[in-house]
């Protein structure tokens, strides 16, 4: 049976479907913002599984949670209610002012969501042309054909056309938007900050402008939340405080800490259009998920983690300013919010290139557009952490440009 790590890789390499490129590590514990290899290396993780692990790595909350529902009941088809996921709704929806919760296993499956509810609601208006999606350049919302069509980089779409209607139009830019509006148009759909895009904050304003842009055309405005939600910005929605009450969001990631578990979230005006039998999840919603979920937001009252992400984030965005000045050959910027950040490199460089580096000093990150390092760690992640893995960012990216000193 294998054991080590090369073991595990190369028996990876032969059985697993090689639609990924991962790096030969092969994980198999992790506690708080620590992961372990089978051979018991240790990596300061700072990418938590791309903004899942909220609660960082076999929180004792969490793992109590699971196992107490598993040995009750985890699964009972949506034939039926059950207990947690009753209580996560109304948790949710008190908590962002919305007023209905459907459920799902991913970040994808709740885009879908939002594709469908927005196209049924003009179908069971009479309006059956109504259709278009207005979507961003260098959005991501998913691989499904659905959330794949309104997603625009194309190295995700190529060869998996036709897609559905859907006009993309420059991030930022409510101008655009509104030339791109028609009689068409059901949505626009948006992320309240870039993840996969380049780690990209929306303009001040933006959210708004574009509920009224939606507003003046009687069309929705629907909100991508999975890498933003749950306290990642700083903000438990990212779209809180912009001005704009979305019709309806997406959420996954962080909310299940680990466990699989997406939410479409409505207000009531929309709540009829997906009536009974126009959409479903066999697993969506499932009472193990539902504790996970609940557990999660549990940890992040307790501990205090939306609060703590905006002032981590506020620390760890002065760090990456600081790496951008002493690595003037590499580093152009950094931007981004909260516990989502991005460092962006200088042209030449490529970001995929340089995750081999960053692990080697004992890190792991992400890469996000071509040229950005995605920061996303654990919202438990600490200053100290923090500062022990831009050291060794700064140790891994020096040997890749002019190390500048500072005084």
């Amino acid at each position: 049976m294998a054991t080590s790590n090369d073991d595990l890789v190369a028996l990876a390499r032969q059985r697993l479907y090689a639609n990924y490129k991962p790096a030969p590590l092969a994980m198999v514990r992790g506690s708080g913002c620590e992961l372990f290899d089978a051979d018991g290396r240790r990596w300061l993780d700072l990418c938590a599984g791309v903004a899942v692990c909220s609660v960082g790595h076999a929180h004792p909350t969490l793992v109590r949670a699971i196992a107490e529902q598993a040995a009750r009941v985890m699964h009972v088809s949506n034939y039926f209610y059950n207990e947690q996921n009753i209580r996560l709704a109304d948790e949710l929806c008190r908590r962002t002012g919305f007023a209905r919760a459907f459920f799902c296993n991913s970040g994808t499956e709740a885009n879908e969501a939002l594709l469908k509810l927005a196209r049924h609601r003009f179908f069971l208006a009479g309006q059956k042309d109504r259709v278009r999606i207005v979507a961003f350049d260098n959005a991501f919302h998913g691989r499904t054909l659905g959330a794949l069509s309104m997603t625009a980089t194309p190295k995700y779409r190529t060869g998996f056309g036709p897609l559905g209607p859907v006009t993309h139009v420059p991030y930022g830019d409510a101008d655009a938007v509104e030339r791109a509006m028609g009689s068409d148009v059901a949505a626009i759909v948006v992320e309240p900050l870039q993840g996969e895009g380049g780690v990209v904050p929306a303009p001040p304003g933006f959210l708004a402008r574009l509920r009224a842009i939606a507003d003046a055309h009687g069309a929705l405005l629907l909100v991508d939340e999975v890498q933003t939600g749950i306290g990642r910005l700083g903000r438990f929605l990212g779209s809180e405080g912009s001005g704009a009450k979305p019709d309806a969001i997406a959420l996954a990631k962080g909310l299940g800490g680990g466990f699989p578990v997406g939410a479409m979230l409505t207000t009531e005006a929309v709540a009829g259009a997906l009536p009974p039998g126009s959409h479903g999840s066999t697993f969506g919603g499932n009472p193990l998920a539902s504790a996970a979920a609940r557990a999660v937001l549990r940890i992040v009252d307790e501990e205090q983690l939306v609060e703590g992400a905006r002032i981590k984030g506020e620390a760890l965005g002065v760090m990456l300013d600081d790496l951008v000045r002493q690595l003037p050959d590499t580093c152009e910027a950094a931007r981004g919010e909260g516990l989502l950040r991005g460092l962006v490199l200088k042209p030449g460089f490529v970001a995929r290139d340089l995750l081999q580096s960053v692990q080697e000093a004992g890190v792991l990150l992400t890469a996000a557009g071509e040229r950005v390092l995605r920061f996303s760690p654990p919202l438990v992640v600490s200053v100290a952490e923090l500062e022990e893995g831009v050291a060794a960012i700064r140790t891994a990216l020096a040997g890749q440009g002019r190390l500048k000193s500072v005084g």
